[in-house]
């Protein structure tokens, strides 16, 4: 053992990484993420964002940064800041699926500060795949 912290790379300092497989197709999972009460949830209240690269965007939460990569139906990337940050982190979220019954929804960020940052958003990010899951099943009474 390295004795390094849980989360803890040479390169990204502290990352997380959380998904979740949801009853939805790729297109479902990402119109879900990228809708406004979606980006709501991982992004803030905030004007519709454009989903392009070198959009900037501020949240009324204080939440900060720029789209980087925009691959729809399967990948976002961009830097994420909390307000007090003294840097911004890095997200992505990736949608990954081979069937059209299911989608893997995933949420990887690194550059965190610290062990204590990256549990809190750990916890951030199980709690909006709990919402988007909640709100799939929801709409997915038969």
């Amino acid at each position: 053992m390295n004795g390094k912290p849980v989360g803890q790379t040479a390169a990204t300092g502290f990352q997380i990484g959380v998904r979740r497989t949801l009853p939805l197709t790729r297109e479902q999972a990402w119109n879900k993420v990228t809708s406004t009460e979606g980006m709501t949830l991982w992004l803030g209240h905030l004007p519709p964002p454009e989903l392009r690269p070198g959009f900037t965007y501020e949240s009324e939460e204080g939440i900060t940064g720029e789209i980087r990569i925009v691959k729809p139906l399967s990948q976002l990337r961009l830097t994420w800041r909390k307000k007090g940050w003294a840097r911004a982190s890095t997200l992505q979220i990736r949608f990954l699926g081979s069937d059209d019954s299911k989608t893997t929804i995933s949420f990887h960020q690194e550059h965190l500060s610290d062990s204590a940052v990256r549990e809190e958003m750990k916890l951030k990010w199980e709690a909006v795949l709990a919402s988007i899951a909640d709100n799939s099943n929801a709409g997915n009474r038969k």
